[in-house]
């Protein structure tokens, strides 16, 4: 497969705008295996200009019309074989559909739970596209995430200093992604530093091109800025495969852009008219979900569940829908399975995490279900797992990105008829997200 033409020194001319006369073929396609992380790749995308598409699970039939389709596969827990059988499946879709290049989403590889299979996932797109070569870039400056030297960085920590908060997660990644992808993937693994980022797009891909050259697969780049992740993108308009996150996506729009591929829009992020009431499900527990859920619990209805009580799902959704039932015309409302440490650790002891989990997220998902059926076309969703559990259960199989609440937080249709979502991991949004969501 090739890539977008490099856009640098000798390549020709851009070309004049286009005018959009044509249903757009899609020019990016987006392989993530988590479901939020997905949504904030798409999120990024869509600021850049692409109408993008958020694809729930292995693309099948035909494809909406959209510049990018982000597939996010759910195969952040599954087994390696597994997550390449689904990406290399996303891929084929992809491919199909008429995209020009690959971005395989590389949060996995810092998830402290889940076993990552970047590198498997990874090699078996190289072949497929017959790449060769991919830079990789998991800087995301927005979130917290920069690369220096090849280390990764969360804030002022090294990756695995420090935790997630009170959830279930813990440390455990090496920092050292040199390391970390080399002992992953069927290939050397190289560095362009920031002395080099510093220096352009040029520098970037002259030092790509050497790595290349020498022997190595792989590339990862440095970036803690985001003029740093414009130029990496910039670098990149060459590359069948990139591999990175919402970071590097920055500067991919603008390649399509300047090969004349992407006419000028003004309704990226058009979603249709929101109808009905509103409503939050939080299963997140994060420090962060944590103070949303305190900063809201006295400006909005708020019902807090408890799993230890009522170790039942059903009975925890009838309660909440009971509950909500007359307060749904006064204003958005707030259902928290979030709890503290102390408490989900006392409700995992006595059920198992698995059964645990599996309890919360069935209760949220019965209740968001319930909840449309009770009027509800607007909802914010708090965490990973309950996010996908809620999608799942709603039947949804593709979410059309819209405006951005927080950063990594976009409004989500499901079409014109469903619910506009809202779904963040736990850790994203400011402290008054679940209020300001309803004013976007």
């Amino acid at each position: 497969m090739r890539g977008l033409p490099a856009m640098g020194r000798g390549a020709p001319a851009p070309h004049p705008p286009l005018l959009r006369e044509v249903p757009p073929v899609p020019l990016l396609g987006c392989i993530a295996d988590d479901f939020t992380g997905a949504t904030d790749l798409a999120n990024t995308l869509a600021k850049g200009g692409l109408r993008t598409v958020l694809l729930i699970g292995t693309p099948g039939g035909p494809l909406p019309e959209a510049d990018a389709l982000v597939v996010s596969l759910g195969t952040r827990t599954a087994s390696a074989r597994e997550a390449v059988a689904g990406s290399m499946a996303a891929c084929e879709a992809l491919l199909a559909a008429g995209c020009r290049q690959i971005l395989l989403d590389d949060s996995s590889a810092f998830d402290p739970v889940a076993e990552s299979h970047l590198g498997p996932v990874a090699d078996a797109l190289v072949r497929r596209l017959d790449a060769g070569f991919a830079p990789v870039c998991p800087a995301t400056p927005a979130a917290g995430r920069t690369v220096y030297q090849g280390h990764v960085f969360l804030g002022a920590s090294l990756l695995g200093e420090g935790g997630m908060g009170p959830g279930p997660r813990a440390p455990g990644r090496d920092p050292n992604l040199l390391r970390l992808l080399g002992a992953q993937v069927d290939g050397a693994v190289g560095l362009v530093p920031v002395t080099v980022v510093e220096k352009g797009a040029s520098a970037i891909r002259r030092a790509m091109t050497g790595l290349k050259e020498g022997g190595r697969r792989y590339a990862v780049v440095d970036a803690f800025t985001d003029a740093h992740l414009l130029a990496i993108g910039e670098a990149a308009a060459g590359q069948a495969l990139v591999i990175g996150g919402p970071g590097i996506a920055l500067g991919l729009p603008a390649n399509f852009r300047a090969a004349g591929l992407l006419p000028p829009s003004d309704d990226a992020v058009a979603l249709p008219a929101p109808h009905g009431r509103a409503a939050v499900l939080a299963g997140s527990l994060s420090r962060s979900t944590l103070g949303q859920i305190g900063f809201a619990r006295d400006r909005m209805h708020t019902l807090e569940l408890d799993a230890l009580e009522v170790p039942d799902a059903e009975a925890l959704t009838r309660a909440a829908l009971d509950w909500a039932e007359g307060l749904l015309e006064e204003g958005p409302v707030l259902i928290a399975a979030s709890a503290m440490p102390d408490r989900v650790a006392e409700l995992r002891r006595r059920l198992g995490p698995e059964r645990a989990g599996a309890l919360v997220e069935a209760a949220l998902a019965g209740i968001a279900a319930g909840l449309v059926e009770r009027g509800v076309g607007r909802m914010v969703v708090a965490g990973s797992e309950t996010s996908a559990a809620v999608v799942s259960r709603l039947g949804i199989r593709q979410l059309r990105i819209g405006a951005e609440i927080d950063p990594g937080i976009p409004w989500t249709s499901a079409g014109p008829e469903g619910p506009h979502l809202a779904l963040k991991s736990g850790a994203n949004g400011a402290r008054d997200l679940f209020l300001k969501a309803f004013e976007t």
